[in-house]
């Protein structure tokens, strides 16, 4: 989609939108139409019960000269603290016109006294919810098709496209993150993950390092090679660096797991809702395109992202339940449950991803656990951090963005409940606790003076529903998260 800014409305055929908060004297906003229209669109905004909540869109068709315009009033609801209504009302407006046979869209800001970051939030919110992947429908009905190409926003201030900029990069970021997370997982497995990354990130300027599975084997990734070990598709450990900071600087690391088809193994998952594991590389994913939107901006800071790949099937070479895996680090892991199989891709990444490049600070997101979605549903991401400054820095993003966290406990008691009978380890503990036993696990292999996060966001890569800023599928969960989370902390 285009976005473009303009100081006054341009003149031809398009629909137009007025933002209105909750307290504004409708009159006034409508000043720039003539009556009868403007008494028309007040009444049918009534009509429509029109409340003018954050989102909400009342629609009428008015005279406009020698044509006949579309134009829609969308609230800003009536708290003007909220850092997110600019969003959620572009959002709001693609969603109502993405496929109703009009074009171009211009959204008119004048008189409400608004900066230039509203403006480039509202069409972030309209670029982010145009988002769609069409490439194997080949019998779309022409009322399906997206229609609209262009928004314009007028009246947002001087420095609207300066501030557009960034979002336009967070942009192209979700964009790929969905992309990736949507791909059926015939087309996406570990191989053509790195490839489509590759041609992705490497024109952005990121360096590109991939490991096989032999050089898997000489680092004695005993985990991460167990579960790969039962798929044709062999595993992949991809890392992506951005330096952009200053040199030699220590870098910010991120990793994202990577299933890119999880049947549970040998300990396979029922048959019902199983498509849906394609997403199970949604941390991954998430990682991928937060790299794509900090070198899109050329984000101040040195920055690796690392996306663990591999798939997860049920052959005769198939891992077992029982098995005794040796991890990267050492330590051994009895497998309880080869379901429970991020956590065991991630530990072998994160010892790699210490020794490699020697981190203060490291991010792991993963669609970890069905427990996370029992616990917080699909409103929240679950946090698990050694740190309370970490945490508060994720947190204050995650509100800043919309991509929420809730802060979950850790613990020596939690930790005991992995400990098995012949191993160092086993991968999972009792039903209860799920969530934290998978994220104390993952703590056993944080090393000495790291400050690590673990983002078990298995309830938020994908939706069963639209929102506001995406339709149902892919979210593109994390990536506004973790761009946040670099330019507050990391940039100078």
């Amino acid at each position: 989609m285009k976005i473009s800014f303009a100081p006054q409305r341009p003149a031809g055929a398009y629909a137009l939108a007025i933002p209105v908060w909750a307290d504004d004297m409708l009159n006034d906003r409508l000043q720039s139409i003539a009556e009868p229209a403007r008494s028309l669109v007040a009444r049918a905004a009534e009509a429509q019960r029109f409340e003018r909540e954050a989102g909400a869109v009342a629609e009428t068709f008015i005279e406009d000269g020698d044509q006949v315009r579309r134009l829609l009033l969308v609230g800003l609801g009536s708290n003007r603290d909220e850092q997110a209504v600019f969003e959620r009302a572009g959002g709001a407006l693609t969603a109502r016109l993405l496929t109703s046979g009009e074009t171009r869209l211009v959204v008119d800001l004048t008189g409400l006294g608004l900066g230039d970051d509203a403006a480039a939030r509202l069409a972030f919110g309209a670029a982010a919810r145009a988002w769609r992947y069409d490439p194997y429908r080949t019998k779309l009905a022409k009322k399906q098709k997206p229609t609209l190409e262009s928004v314009t926003l007028v009246g947002g201030g001087d420095g609207s496209e300066d501030s557009w900029g960034r979002r336009s990069a967070l942009v192209d970021g979700l964009s790929f993150t969905r992309e990736l997370v949507t791909e059926p997982a015939n087309i996406i497995y570990p191989e053509s993950f790195v490839e489509r990354a590759r041609a992705r990130l490497e024109p952005l300027g990121c360096q590109i390092e991939v490991l096989d599975e032999n050089q898997m084997a000489e680092l004695k990734m005993g985990a991460l090679i167990g579960v790969g070990q039962g798929s044709v598709r062999p595993p992949r450990l991809l890392a992506i660096r951005w330096n952009g900071g200053l040199a030699g600087a220590k870098p910010i690391v991120f990793v994202g797991k990577g299933i890119t088809f999880d049947t549970g193994g040998i300990s396979i998952k029922p048959a019902a809702g199983m498509e849906s594991m394609k997403w199970d590389m949604g941390g991954a994913g998430a990682v991928a395109g937060t790299m794509v939107a900090l070198a899109s901006r050329k984000a101040k800071a040195n920055v690796v992202g690392i996306c663990v790949l591999a798939e997860n099937m049920p052959d005769g070479n198939a891992q077992r339940p029982g098995d005794v895996v040796t991890s990267m680090s050492g330590q051994t892991i009895e497998v309880i449950n080869t379901d429970a199989e991020g956590r065991l891709v991630l530990s072998d990444a994160m010892t790699w991803a210490q020794r490699q490049y020697r981190p203060d600070v490291l991010v792991d997101l993963a669609t970890l656990t069905g427990a996370m979605i029992i616990s917080l549903g699909h409103e929240y991401g679950g946090m698990f951090s050694n740190d309370d400054g970490l945490a508060g820095q994720l947190d204050s993003a995650g509100r800043a963005t919309g991509d929420k966290l809730w802060r979950m406990p850790l613990g020596e008691p939690y930790d005991k409940l992995i400990e098995s009978p012949i191993a160092d380890m086993k991968n999972v503990g009792p039903r209860e606790g799920g969530s934290i036993t998978a994220a104390v696990f993952l703590q056993r292999f944080v090393e000495a003076g790291v400050k690590w996060a673990h983002l078990d966001i298995a309830g938020m890569v994908w939706s069963d529903k639209a929102a506001h800023l995406y339709d149902k599928g892919a979210t593109g969960f994390g990536v506004a998260l973790l761009d946040r989370f670099v330019a507050d902390n990391f940039e100078h």
